[in-house]
């Protein structure tokens, strides 16, 4: 698939996600919402300071992550019932077991729970875990600070295989980050290694899995000019760099992810550019 194109609008707004009483416009109707605080963190045992988005069961339960508390301070994975309870599933130790989950969750249909930290493991640059209904973690893969990566800050991608997908923002053979696969066995494959430079450098965000089983996502910099790009890695490991930021209007420094419609355009956000410097979203689309 060829790729042609860049559309880009300049990020008008930041910050507040919830507000009380705040209104949200649509063409069809204009409608409220009210914020309501359903459990506060009291930074102790229960976990502190989540960094990252929640997953939701079926039943309505919520799975998520928290950066720090726990029994050892080193961060939870959590469950929220509809009831209002909090159960933490698992205190991270800072040891071997992992450290400071800075990213979401992904979740199978027996429940088990998937993600990384960002710190930990065996050599202390991260790890890829489980954690299954009962609460039980194990460690699937831990990084070792080498070609294999180091320092996952995103979360992860799952196929019908079981397969994971994922990005460390550093590590690889020369430094600038990787893209992984971890097979149910815990057999890591670093798909690409990026060489900062024009295939680009530090993936901060994770991925998204297309139709094809291609992956997409974003470097934070490399690229033709230096301001990141967005790239697809296909089944083999081959990447493409589908566009690089010029570091001007067009946006620079992309350090989230991307979400993908029907027809396979692309969307996402620059941290830096765009006409006031400022961030902006952008829209990338197919050939015809």
């Amino acid at each position: 698939m060829g790729w042609r194109g860049i559309r880009f609008g300049s990020a008008v707004m930041a910050g507040t996600v919830l507000v009380m009483g705040a209104s949200a416009t649509s063409t069809a109707q204009a409608q409220s919402y009210a914020a309501q605080v359903i459990y506060s963190f009291s930074g102790g045992s229960d976990g502190a300071d989540p960094m990252a988005g929640l997953i939701r069961d079926a039943a309505g339960n919520l799975y998520g992550t928290t950066y720090d508390g726990g029994d050892y301070g080193y961060g939870t994975v959590f469950r929220w019932d509809n009831a209002g309870n909090e159960t933490v599933l698992h205190s991270f130790s800072g040891g071997p077991d992992g450290e400071y989950p800075s990213a979401g969750l992904v979740r199978d249909a027996a429940g088990n729970l998937y993600g990384t930290t960002a710190d930990g493991g065996t050599s202390g640059v991260g790890t890829v875990f489980k954690v299954d209904a009962s609460g039980k973690e194990t460690v699937l893969y831990s990084f070792r600070s080498a070609a294999d990566g180091e320092y996952p800050t995103a979360g992860l991608v799952r196929d019908a295989a079981g397969d994971l997908y994922g990005t460390t923002k550093s590590g690889g053979a020369s430094g600038d980050g990787i893209v992984f696969k971890i097979n149910p066995a815990g057999k890591e494959t670093v798909l690409h290694t990026f060489r900062g430079g024009k295939d680009g450098e530090y993936p901060y965000a994770g991925l998204i899995r297309g139709t094809a089983g291609n992956l997409f996502g974003t470097t934070y910099g490399g690229g033709a000019s230096g301001w990141g790009t967005v790239f697809e890695i296909d089944p083999t490991g081959k990447e493409t760099v589908l566009y690089s930021f010029a570091g001007a209007a067009d946006g620079a420094s992309p350090e989230g992810g991307l979400v993908q419609d029907a027809s396979g355009k692309l969307y996402g956000t620059t941290k830096y550019g765009g006409a006031f410097g400022a961030g902006t979203v952008f829209e990338l689309r197919p050939a015809q």
